[in-house]
């Protein structure tokens, strides 16, 4: 008697980088979905199809859980958004936008859950949010201070720029996060909006 083809057929073995991100995958879609204190470690097990036990020998905790989901997002949001040595900040303002934009469309629910960490209870938690918020501050510090047009403007404004980029990087995410909600406008609208923002906090 001839084998059931569904027997024969056997689940590829997730690596163990591969089963991390699929759990980070899932952890995002739920932290985005509901607030920190309203996701369970059993629900996220169960969306990934795997023990909790699984879980928890790759993350102890949920904080250290939701802490890995900040952190991934963090990284790519700073690979997505990394100067380019030589090339003018105006020139590849508009360039780096897109590519940050196209990053929140497709990972929303990433994005989401990275700017959730902040409403979270757990200060370790905020602690990594905001660390995560420090390295875009410092990226974009250090892209305008080798600049031929923008370093100049920076020698002497040190704590203002600081906090003008600070309020920047506020007020693109909200705009964002609005963007996602709402659907509209277009996305070379938002990038628009969001480079006019930057290039006006920089006026001297």
């Amino acid at each position: 008697m001839a084998a059931n083809p569904g027997e024969q057929r056997t689940r590829r073995r997730l690596s163990t980088g591969e089963r991390r991100e699929q759990l980070l995958s899932v952890g995002a879609r739920l932290f985005s979905e509901s607030p920190y204190d309203d996701v369970w470690i059993e629900q996220v097990a169960e969306r990934a199809g795997v023990s909790r036990g699984l879980l928890y020998h790759y993350f102890p905790t949920k904080r250290d859980f939701f802490a890995a989901v900040v952190e991934r997002e963090s990284e790519r949001m700073l690979r997505m958004t990394a100067a380019v040595p030589g090339v003018p900040v105006r020139e590849q303002l508009a360039a780096a936008l897109d590519t940050y934009l196209e990053y929140v469309e497709t990972h929303a629910h990433g994005y989401r859950a990275f700017h959730r960490a902040d409403a979270a209870g757990d200060q370790a938690v905020r602690r990594v949010y905001r660390r995560a918020l420090a390295a875009q501050e410092r990226q974009i510090l250090a892209a305008l201070a080798e600049d031929p047009e923008f370093g100049p403007l920076t020698a002497g404004r040190r704590p203002d720029l600081e906090l003008a980029v600070r309020g920047w990087l506020a007020f693109t995410t909200a705009v964002c996060l609005e963007w996602l909600r709402a659907g509209r406008p277009a996305r070379e609208q938002v990038r628009d909006l969001c480079a006019r923002a930057l290039l006006g906090v920089l006026a001297p």
